[in-house]
């Protein structure tokens, strides 16, 4: 894998504001060792404007940096679930082509973007809770119950935050794109 500098440096940017982000004091908790943080937004848009290994990895690297300023420890299930909700939601811009970059942001976008939160943060979180409860015999009804309210609380976050900032950026580009060269 051949990364260059300015991949190098999103992926620093993105984990260190998704992990600082996610700390517990800019978090709300809603069950136990359940906290729904703000910050997945940050790895929501970091995920769709760069793309999959981008947003795996600030979702990967981001939690760590959060577990371990937190103090609790590193759970690495978390971690991975993270990673992979970065991961899932970074296909965004393969699958619309691009149409963001060119200033385009319908509904069926905005609709696509939140069914790939709410996958990502099912599967990415549904991997967590099932190797909690195989690895560290966490009770299944627990987990279950963090990953419903997880899954539920992150989808809705990114949504909101992630249409404002999304339609923005689409008027933003739709400006630029359509620049012409004076006569």
């Amino acid at each position: 894998m051949n990364l260059s500098a300015k991949t190098v440096v999103l992926i620093a940017i993105g984990a260190a504001l998704y992990g600082i982000g996610g700390l517990p004091m800019f978090g709300i908790p809603v069950f136990a060792n359940t906290t729904l943080k703000p910050a997945m937004a940050v790895l929501a848009l970091f995920s769709v404007l760069f793309g999959p290994l981008v947003g795996f990895l600030v979702g990967f690297i981001g939690h760590w940096v959060t577990d371990m300023f937190a103090g609790w420890g590193v759970w690495l299930t978390w971690v991975l679930g993270s990673g992979l909700v970065g991961l899932i939601i970074g296909f965004y811009p393969k699958i619309t082509r691009g149409r963001l970059e060119m200033g385009e942001f319908t509904k069926f976008d905005f609709s696509l973007f939140v069914f790939l939160a709410f996958l990502g943060n099912v599967i990415g979180y549904g991997c967590s809770a099932y190797l909690d409860s195989v690895l560290y015999a966490e009770p299944f009804t627990k987990v279950m119950a963090q990953l419903t309210i997880i899954a539920a609380g992150n989808t809705l976050l990114i949504a909101i935050v992630g249409h404002y900032i999304l339609t923005s950026m689409a008027k933003r580009k739709q400006q630029s794109y359509n620049l012409k060269e004076a006569d």
